[in-house]
């Protein structure tokens, strides 16, 4: 993988002590979080609790998501202060946002996720084709090794992962309290390093909600995986975009909801 969870970054985790089942003291890892505020240009758009490990990533990938930027946009720098929890995408265009921010729905994602109200408008858009197939075996292939892949998760729990893959392979693992924030740090290092999206598959440990659903399309990315369940608004979001989703992934099993014409047999 070109990035995977870094259980040893001492400043991801804390060791605090309690009582097991036994009543006895333990020490165990729990996630930290802590807020980083996002600024644009001059506006403070968003201030989201992350367990801030790749910034630079979440800033530009949240930006992206929500329509504020997009592939085309001249970045001149992103300063990140952590001792402030402050991050400051600048851009060559002058950018004002201010009644868009008036727009915000809160969204079913943990750590509390934020869409604006235009952003299905640019959804409404978008139709993925047939061209890519996704055989049987790389399902269970990508499941088997995102889960035996070392992670925050495994380690402390209390976190969500994400995963671009390419075939059966995992390419960018990122995890985050929210899986919003994963996803969006995603998108970010993808536009950062140019990666194109037509022929990657998403793989989340978290549900698939309209909000996952709404990102992956815009991501351009035409096929998730998740190893949960769906929502009923989330599958029939996929089914306008013509996504597949695929949710259950455990083991051998799982179930498609929308887009199964892409899934080849080839067991």
């Amino acid at each position: 993988m070109k990035i995977k969870p870094n259980i040893e970054d001492k400043k991801l985790t804390k060791k605090l002590v309690g009582l097991n089942e036994e009543l006895k003291k333990k020490r165990i890892d729990v996630i930290e979080e802590k807020p980083l505020t996002l600024f644009l240009n001059d506006q403070e758009i968003v201030t989201m609790m992350t367990i801030n490990d790749y910034p630079e990533y979440l800033a530009i990938g949240y930006l992206l998501n929500q329509n504020m930027i997009t592939l085309k946009t001249k970045i001149v720098s992103i300063d990140y202060d952590d001792e402030l929890s402050l991050i400051v995408v600048r851009t060559v265009n002058k950018t004002d946002y201010q009644k868009k921010l008036k727009k915000k729905i809160l969204t079913s994602g943990c750590a509390q996720g934020t869409l604006f109200g235009d952003i299905m408008e640019s959804f409404n858009k978008i139709k993925f084709n047939h061209k890519l197939k996704l055989k049987k075996s790389w399902i269970y292939e990508l499941s088997k090794k995102i889960n035996l892949t070392p992670s925050l998760y495994l380690k402390a729990g209390a976190i969500h992962g994400c995963v671009l893959c390419e075939r059966n392979k995992p390419i960018i693992y990122m995890e985050d309290v929210g899986r919003h924030n994963a996803i969006d740090k995603i998108a970010g290092y993808m536009m950062m390093n140019k990666i194109l999206p037509e022929n990657k598959i998403f793989y989340t440990t978290g549900r698939l909600t309209s909000e996952m659903v709404i990102k992956a399309v815009k991501m351009r990315i035409p096929i998730v995986i998740s190893r949960s369940g769906f929502t009923a608004w989330g599958v029939e979001l996929a089914r306008q975009a013509d996504l597949t989703l695929i949710g259950r992934a455990k083991g051998k099993k799982f179930f498609v909801l929308s887009g199964d014409s892409r899934i080849e047999d080839d067991s």
